[in-house]
């Protein structure tokens, strides 16, 4: 297989996996320009260092070196991490020429049908987390537990209490927590409750 249709097979693989499966469930335009972006620069790239015989080393160095540079940039979220890294293996996959012809081609698609089905949006649908700040300050688990369960309408599976401020009486908990049958969204934030999904 022709490196020209590797290449080919990535552009289809990133443009798939950025506009059909990563923006209609995140909106985020930017990211789709990254996504494509950088995946096209590191197949040009990885092309270059391997038609210049350098070594994968070289290769994936660089791959370890963009990745640092673009994710202490700006925030992303573990979903976001997760599609920039697949979009980045795409480039250096099509840069590479792998024996047999067709295991690069294979492993892209392989890559989109996992980020596709790992992140569908029914896949643990009832399950969120976010960081709240009550304006108490509980150092009763129960009552703590108690309290967010009926803010959030849900069952909470798990919190870590990050902050109790006496002084202040504020609470500050990480909480994940699973959608009662009948609650489409959480209510909205109070007084009470001031939360950031992260």
């Amino acid at each position: 297989m022709s490196q020209g249709l590797v290449l080919a097979v990535d552009l289809v693989a990133v443009v798939v996996m950025a506009t059909a499966v990563y923006f209609p469930r995140h909106r985020r335009r930017d990211m789709v320009f990254a996504y494509i972006g950088v995946n096209m620069g590191i197949a040009a790239v990885t092309i270059a260092l391997d038609s210049a015989a350098v070594g994968a080393g070289l290769g994936l160095g660089l791959f370890g070196l963009l990745s640092i540079v673009r994710l202490r940039s700006s925030e992303l979220t573990q979903e976001e991490v997760a599609y920039y890294f697949v979009a980045l293996a795409m480039g250096l996959l099509s840069g590479f020429e792998l024996e047999p012809a067709w295991l690069s081609p294979a492993l892209m698609v392989l890559l989109v049908a996992t980020v596709f089905g790992a992140d569908h949006p029914r896949l643990l649908s009832g399950y969120r987390q976010q960081v709240i700040t009550l304006d108490a300050a509980y150092t009763d688990e129960r009552l703590l537990r108690t309290r967010l369960e009926e803010l959030l309408v849900a069952d909470v599976k798990h919190l870590v209490v990050e902050r109790v401020d006496l002084v202040r009486d504020t609470t500050v908990v990480d909480v994940r927590y699973r959608l009662r049958d009948a609650a489409v969204t959480p209510p909205a934030a109070g007084r009470e409750m001031i939360g950031a999904v992260r």
